[in-house]
């Protein structure tokens, strides 16, 4: 994420000879080395080294005299050589951060898209499989239900919900037969279409 923005390598050189300046290494007034030399201590091609004396002198920092050396001019300038090219690196990291996160958000969102669409492949498939979601409802006090089998209060015709499980306290009765008889505090699973639910909570 925090990546280095890659300076090219004659930038690289000018500023830190800039560096250098203000620091103290090379004073004002000084002639520095020529280009050859540089180039050796940097290990670059003096065409390398023209190109990062030129920006050098184009911001003030030294003077080029042909076939004398290179001056050093501003100190001042060198500082403000150095800021200038961090601001301009600083806003470049921002930018290619920014593209980074951008990247990583279309990937999130992608990831996304792909999982929803998963979901509601698996909810279509399910939908043949079962038909109608399970529901579940507790027979409360009271309830005319109670002491009474399932088919003795014609349960699938007043509701068209069909019992396939009771839950009685932690046992669980799967499938239970026509006979099976209701308690008090049973939670009944049922499968019904969507209106289900209210006509056997109005039924029990």
């Amino acid at each position: 994420m925090n990546e280095e923005i890659e300076k090219p390598m004659y930038q690289q050189i000018a500023l830190d000879i800039a560096r250098r300046i203000v620091e103290g290494e090379f004073s004002e007034g000084t002639k520095i080395h020529g280009r050859s030399t540089l180039a050796g201590e940097y290990n670059v091609s003096p065409e390398t080294i023209r190109r990062a004396l030129i920006l050098l002198k184009d911001m003030g920092v030294v003077e080029i005299y042909h076939g004398s050396g290179v001056v050093i001019k501003s100190k001042k300038d060198a500082f403000r050589f150095v800021e200038k090219f961090k601001d301009i690196y600083s806003i470049a990291q921002l930018k290619n951060n920014l593209s980074s996160l951008i990247e990583e958000r279309n990937n999130l969102e992608r990831q996304m898209d792909n999982i929803i669409n998963k979901i509601i492949d698996y909810s279509d498939r399910l939908r043949h499989v079962i038909p109608y979601n399970p529901i579940e409802i507790e027979i409360p006090k009271g309830s005319k239900l109670v002491g009474k089998s399932i088919s003795e209060v014609k349960f699938w015709q007043e509701t068209g919900g069909t019992i396939i499980g009771i839950r009685r306290g932690n046992k669980l009765i799967l499938s239970p037969g026509p006979y099976a008889e209701f308690k008090e505090k049973d939670v009944l699973i049922i499968v019904g279409d969507e209106l289900v639910f209210e006509r056997v909570k109005n039924f029990i």
